[in-house]
């Protein structure tokens, strides 16, 4: 079905950004980027996959089956995403919030044309029905240059949720928390633009620098843009085997050694974000056991502490072996959203979240990722990220934080505003 070439690579920086260069032709892309960042479980460095040769759009009704029969029908490479708002197809909730943004709740494709690198060999893989036009291509992808900017309008970023509501709204959810409707949630707020242009892959460029995550994601469906610069796994499957790895806990860094490693250490000890981790953990465990075979679900690592080139963060490491009677998709479907963006009891987050938040969260606080032909899968979190719609030049990113019964809504507004720093900077 597909053809196989390997080059030798002498610069796999120059190549990933020539190959994201060339692939801005074409309607759909999927670049996916681990920055050769040392985190578990990673397979390749970098995918590029490109050109549509068919693809599934739907909103939230039956939509995660509708996923199941494109995948095992397709039995292909397939990259795509799931927005938070499938949650209405899992659970009976709603979404009614505001939507500038109009991106479809599920898009899906199966790519002509993909890439993979890994080290210094880059693989090209084409269906065959277009292997004829990989040499040329190569020959196009090698002679790319680096394009100079462009002059952009200046952006007018807005807050959507103003600081004093900000603070009234996360008042509200501690009173849900102490009145014992639930134990954590995690709340987000937007900043938009409205009549923007802007480059996406050039946005994508100096986000991806400033932040150098293991899961940056530049996506494009025509006039839809994502770009990312997560450091959040939502699931990854390699055979039977199905690992989540959950983000909570957030501490700055610092450009002192000494106090960046005192930041670090204070991090992992500190009583406030170990229980927000360890709570989302709990969460995890048990989503992952609709599927998992009897006694399989384990904690592989609990609250390790993470450097990013912006924050630190605790990540732990949660596994099972999938029982042979699920199929990939079921593996999604009774585990998203993920646990580090709704809270717990996850339904009853949802809904309060869905109440106080202001905006329809969308593809934000979803997963971009993909199916392989085996039907294993990989997805990322999608946060720290720019979402974009040129067709309407509405540009928007949401930042949140966890809210627990310790939480200062203070200390929870400042910590929304670190992990939007990276965004403003690039958008300036």
């Amino acid at each position: 079905m597909r053809t196989s070439v390997f080059k030798d690579i002498s610069d796999p920086q120059k190549i990933k950004a020539q190959l994201l260069l060339w692939a801005q032709q074409f309607r759909e892309i999927t670049f996916l980027d681990s920055n050769n960042y040392p985190q578990h479980y990673s397979n390749v460095d970098c995918i590029l996959a490109v050109d549509a040769l068919t693809s599934i759009k739907t909103d939230y009704p039956n939509a995660f089956e509708d996923l199941k029969q494109y995948q095992q029908t397709t039995k292909d490479w397939l990259f795509g995403y799931l927005s938070y708002d499938l949650k209405n197809d899992t659970e009976d909730l709603k979404s009614r919030n505001f939507d500038g943004l109009h991106f479809p709740d599920l898009y899906f494709f199966q790519p002509k044309k993909l890439f993979f690198l890994k080290g210094n060999q880059l693989e090209i893989c084409y269906l065959k029905m277009c292997d004829d036009e990989l040499e040329s291509d190569w020959n196009e992808i090698e002679q790319v240059e680096s394009q100079k900017p462009k002059v952009e309008s200046l952006l007018k970023i807005k807050q959507r949720i103003s600081k004093d509501d900000y603070l009234k709204k996360v008042s509200k959810m501690l009173n849900h928390i102490h009145r014992g409707d639930i134990y954590e949630a995690n709340f987000c707020m937007e900043f938009y633009a409205e009549n923007a242009t802007i480059n996406p892959f050039e946005k994508y460029q100096k986000l991806n620098a400033i932040s150098e995550p293991p899961f940056a994601v530049f996506f494009k469906n025509h006039k839809q843009f994502l770009i990312s610069a997560s450091p959040e796994r939502y699931l990854k499957k390699e055979g039977n085997k199905i690992i989540s790895q959950p983000i909570k806990g957030t501490a700055k860094r610092s450009s002192d050694a000494i106090e960046d490693e005192r930041l670090k250490n204070e991090l992992f000890s500190n009583a406030k974000e170990r229980s927000e981790n360890i709570m989302i953990v709990d969460l995890v465990r048990n989503d992952l056991s609709h599927t998992a075979t009897k006694g399989s679900v384990a904690v592989e690592e609990l609250c390790g502490v993470y450097s990013f080139k912006q924050v630190h963060h605790l990540i732990s490491t949660v596994i099972s072996e999938l029982d042979p009677q699920y199929a990939a998709a079921d593996v999604l479907k009774t585990t998203f959203p993920m646990g580090s963006m709704t809270g717990a009891p996850k339904v009853s987050a949802m809904k309060i979240i869905e109440n106080l938040e202001e905006t329809k969260r969308g593809l934000y606080s979803g997963a971009v990722g993909y199916f392989t032909p085996n039907g294993d899968f990989d997805f990322n979190v999608v946060i720290r990220s720019i979402l974009y719609n040129h067709q309407n030049q509405y540009l928007s990113f949401s930042v949140g934080s966890a809210i627990t019964s310790l939480s200062d809504p203070e200390m929870e507004y400042e910590e929304c505003l670190l992990k939007a720093k990276a965004m403003f900077e690039v958008l300036s």
